[in-house]
């Protein structure tokens, strides 16, 4: 046997370092696609959307590895799984920011001016009622 083969599990000659390097390069290639998703997702990352963003960020590691499995390497599979995740947050936006628009709309309402436009009726015999 030659000094730069091993055998492992009876699979025949296999140069030392091969599978090594063959999983950095595995390594690699998926980092580069978290990268790249990351980059297109918040359009130039930087290190404070990764800060700000943390959430999203685990988004889309989970779209790409989850329990140590790969999921997906495709970078416009996990795009389109994450621009539907925006869209049912925009949805979403829309339920919890209801609150938020009522109280615009009555602030716009203009209850001070609508109070002293209200006719009430004349009270001034009221007195004389017989109850």
């Amino acid at each position: 046997m030659s000094s730069t083969y091993a055998t492992a599990n009876n699979s025949g000659n296999i140069p030392i370092g091969f599978e090594t390097r063959r999983k950095c390069m595995q390594f690699f290639g998926r980092w580069n696609v978290f990268v790249e998703t990351l980059d297109k997702c918040f359009e130039n990352v930087c290190e404070l959307d990764l800060i700000f963003h943390v959430d999203k960020v685990h988004y889309i590691l989970n779209e790409l590895v989850m329990g140590g499995m790969v999921l997906e390497t495709n970078m416009s599979e996990i795009i389109a799984r994450i621009e539907e995740q925006n869209l049912i947050e925009k949805q979403e936006m829309g339920i919890s920011a209801a609150p938020a628009r009522a109280v615009s709309a009555v602030k716009n309402m203009n209850l001070s001016q609508q109070l002293r436009d209200m006719k009430l009726p004349d009270l001034s015999n009221i007195g004389s009622l017989k109850f």
